[in-house]
């Protein structure tokens, strides 16, 4: 299937970005190709503000990103995410799922893009399983990076997008910064589907779903920002899944959604990846998920609740250094 919806609802969104660029404490600057690059946390400061809005364009327009303060907590600042089309504005869009690559050695330069480009230019096997793509003569993604991508990058994206390279905007949310924690912090429901998908439940079963976080203080140690990024999610995460399944079948996914079912659970994600000596594939894949969640059968109207919040764990991470 083949349409323009959610570039139809963030070719704005990106627009707006650049309109609004210095109340958002943004740099936007254009590269050698004519790409426009949208700077959220390198030569410019960017914000918690900032973030929201491209967490925004990463579900595809397809989903709403606002902050809420939850007073009876340490770490009261949540993301709250919600989406009536999760399949799509998680997977479809917001999933860093493009592998982007340029350069050998200390010098290479990669980053997963995440975003409407992905509907366009991705190889992903995913979208055949979706059975879902797009055209437009315009588009976007986001890179977690902290710096610009090369100019020989720029163009190779454009072309798999088959767009001219002025209708590329690169946006660059550097994980160190407060949109990277922000945006990041926002695919709270996001691993809940990605979880989902790879446990083999139904994607056209998840009808709709919601989820918040907190807010992670930003470091400006790399594994350090990781590892509050992910830990934010994994330690408060809280993600209410509604699905047109039996109870057995809703009730089976809640009991196996939560991180906590991961036997690498229990230590913040930055020591786990150094003990694994920086290697992602050693780590068990089904550890990136929500904290808590709550599962709901449309059928039934059943509930089935699992997985818990863990401050101690959280406040060693957001408390601690990644050495």
């Amino acid at each position: 299937m083949t349409s323009s919806i959610v570039h139809n609802l963030t070719n704005p969104l990106a627009a707006n970005l650049e309109r609004d660029a210095a109340a958002l404490r943004l740099a936007v600057r254009r590269g050698e190709g004519g790409v426009r690059l949208i700077d959220a946390g390198n030569t410019a400061a960017g914000g918690l503000e900032a973030g929201r809005r491209i967490a925004e364009i990463c579900l595809g327009g397809l989903g709403t990103v606002n902050f809420r303060a939850d007073t009876g907590r340490t770490w009261s600042w949540q993301v709250d995410v919600h989406s009536s089309n999760p399949v799509l504005a998680c997977l479809g869009s917001q999933y860093a799922g493009w592998s982007l690559s340029h350069g050998e050695g200390k010098q290479a330069f990669q980053a997963l893009g995440s975003g409407p480009g992905r509907l366009l230019g991705s190889r992903e096997e995913l979208f055949d399983e979706l059975d879902y793509r797009e055209q437009a003569q315009r588009t976007c993604l986001v890179l977690e990076v902290d710096r610009d991508p090369p100019p020989e990058l720029c163009a190779k994206i454009a072309q798999q997008c088959g767009i001219d390279e002025s209708g590329l905007t690169l946006i660059l949310t550097p994980t160190s910064s407060l949109a990277g924690a922000v945006q990041i912090t926002a695919r709270v429901l996001e691993t809940a589907l990605h979880k989902a998908h790879a446990l083999g439940f139904p994607l056209d079963a998840i009808v709709d779903g919601a989820g918040s976080a907190p807010v992670c203080p930003p470091s400006p140690n790399f594994l350090t920002a990781m590892s509050r990024t992910n830990d934010a999610i994994l330690f408060a995460g809280r993600v209410q899944l509604y699905v047109d399944a039996d109870d057995a079948a809703a009730e089976d996914l809640a009991q196996k959604l939560p991180s906590s079912a991961s036997a690498d659970y229990g230590r913040p994600f930055g020591e786990i990846f150094k003990g694994v000596k920086y290697d992602f594939y050693q780590i068990d894949p089904m550890l990136f998920s929500p904290a808590q969640v709550t599962v709901t059968s449309l059928k039934t109207g059943h509930s089935f609740h699992a997985g818990h919040i863990d401050t101690d764990l959280l406040d060693q991470s957001f408390n601690g250094d990644i050495g």
